[in-house]
């Protein structure tokens, strides 16, 4: 999480632990969290909707437009991370990503609500899945689908 040229006090207990301080831990919680949500989905009978099959316009909540706002800046992100040779940018992003999908997760239900918004936001965990898998596998750490 730190910039290339500056000072670094490694804290190998934090590193270890399995809490939300650990921001490692704290990323591959959140992907996690949403192939749960994708397994109790399948328990339920609730298919995870394709790409066009939803309207995301029904995703009006702070929330989900925060998280809609992160999501697409992922691209750019990585470019910049990669243009001055920054990864931690990418560390920084999937941190803060991380943290607007537990806010989301936290804040509205995603199964068992109305099935419009239903497939809105199983549409939109899906788009955080892949945007914290992908930032994850940059940074080579693994995505794991339990914890």
């Amino acid at each position: 999480m730190r910039r290339s040229d500056s000072h670094l006090d490694f804290d190998l207990d934090l590193a270890k632990s399995a809490s939300n301080d650990n921001p490692v831990f704290y990323v591959q919680y959140a992907h996690a969290r949403i192939h749960s949500i994708f397994r109790e989905a399948v328990s339920r009978g609730v298919a995870v909707p394709g790409p066009f099959q939803a309207d995301l316009s029904l995703l009006r909540e702070p929330e989900e437009i925060a998280l809609i706002k992160r999501l697409s800046a992922f691209t750019e992100e990585v470019e910049k991370a990669a243009t001055d040779l920054a990864p931690h940018r990418i560390v920084y992003y999937a941190y803060a990503l991380a943290g607007d999908f537990h806010s989301f997760y936290n804040s509205h239900r995603v199964l068992g609500v109305e099935p419009g918004i239903e497939s809105a936001r199983l549409l939109l965990s899906e788009a955080s899945r892949i945007v914290l898998a992908n930032s994850l596998s940059l940074l080579g750490i693994s995505a794991p689908e339990q914890m």
